[in-house]
């Protein structure tokens, strides 16, 4: 992609920073994720037991197979977890068990809602839901009253189970019946956002994607940068992504094919895989001759019937250790292109 000047852009685009966005601070200058806790956003996931809150933090945040968290024990204890993985952003995520009720005086509720971006309440779709709807109705009554700004994600979860008919039928079910109690309870202006997700395919990822990208104060900047980056280039879809979750903090504004975030997502577990193997990206990885004059090792054609072509890991400039990139092209034409641009595991990932 080239540019002819500055100027030309700036007369085209106008681009704003909030104030206070950077890439975290450098090596040498402090933990990203130190500091004062309470700067940085927390998600609370909470549901009834055996909903599957703990599995989908697993597969989430743990790269846990799906097949593995049936062995998983019900969480007894609230689990704290920080999730530093993406210097753009790094969050709490806390997994509430259900049987404890954080509302009576054994608890502080102001000090676990008060400073919450974000509630992720998970609901088993294919059990009996209607205890599910009214604990979701007692906990965002609550919780609103202290804390008017957090977001509330319901999960309609375990939905590999289901019909696509099932599906669209319990989702509209479940908010039509959350949404008739607040209205009920005099609280129309609580908005719910409804998801249906399973761990067995993507809709996890997106799902968590979308609560992640609530919180990030600098999202228009990089959706703004991102636009610009395509229209300045031949790509059909850009997406800023954390690697080790397969979250992505921020798109184009264009509408999110699920389609071609899934193929976002299995390049990344291709890349990490090909790397492990030969190099990985904790140490320097092999610097390679330009791309049409070498045979790379890690690069390989597919059989006829499969839809993946070539994988070709390489270094843009040999003197800059940061810019790590990887680009696969199908055989039907689609090439991705996935280049870091951070140095802690933050990529963007490129559909052309």
């Amino acid at each position: 992609m080239a540019y002819n000047s500055d100027n030309d852009i700036a007369g085209q685009y106008s681009v704003s920073f909030p104030q206070g966005f950077d890439y975290g601070p450098e090596e040498g200058e402090g933990d990203p994720a130190g500091g004062a806790q309470d700067q940085k956003p927390k998600i609370l996931v909470m549901g009834l037991r055996r909903s599957g809150k703990t599995s989908i933090q697993k597969v989430v945040f743990h790269k846990v197979s799906p097949n593995e968290t049936l062995f998983l024990e019900s969480t007894n204890k609230i689990v704290k977890e920080d999730v530093t993985n993406c210097q753009f952003f790094v969050y709490h995520v806390w997994d509430l068990p259900a049987h404890l009720d954080y509302f009576d005086s054994t608890f502080d509720p102001e000090l676990i809602f008060g400073g919450c971006g974000a509630l992720i309440f998970v609901i088993d779709s294919q059990d009996d839901y209607m205890d599910a709807l009214s604990k979701l109705h007692f906990v965002v009554t609550r919780v609103y009253k202290m804390n008017p700004k957090i977001k509330f994600e319901v999960f309609i979860h375990k939905v590999d189970g289901l019909s696509d008919d099932h599906k669209i039928d319990a989702q509209r079910d479940i908010n039509q019946r959350a949404t008739e109690d607040l209205a009920d309870a005099g609280l129309d202006n609580v908005h719910l956002s409804f998801y249906l997700t399973s761990i067995y395919d993507h809709s996890i990822f997106e799902a968590f994607s979308k609560v992640v990208q609530k919180l990030i104060p600098q999202l228009p900047t990089l959706e703004n940068l991102l636009d610009i980056f395509i229209s300045n280039s031949g790509i059909e879809k850009a997406f800023l992504f954390d690697v080790v979750s397969k979250i992505y903090i921020a798109t184009d504004s264009s509408p999110v094919d699920m389609q071609s975030y899934e193929l976002c997502c299995d390049m990344i577990d291709v890349v990490l895989d090909v790397s492990s193997i030969y190099g990985g990206f904790d140490s320097e990885p092999p610097v390679y001759e330009p791309r049409h004059n070498r045979i790379s090792p890690l690069s390989f054609d597919s059989d006829s019937d499969s839809d993946d072509g070539e994988i070709i890991p390489e270094r843009v400039n040999p003197a800059d250790s940061n810019q790590r990139l990887a680009v696969i092209k199908l055989n039907n034409g689609t090439v991705m292109y996935l280049r870091e641009v951070t140095k802690q595991n933050c990529w963007r990932l490129s559909v052309y």
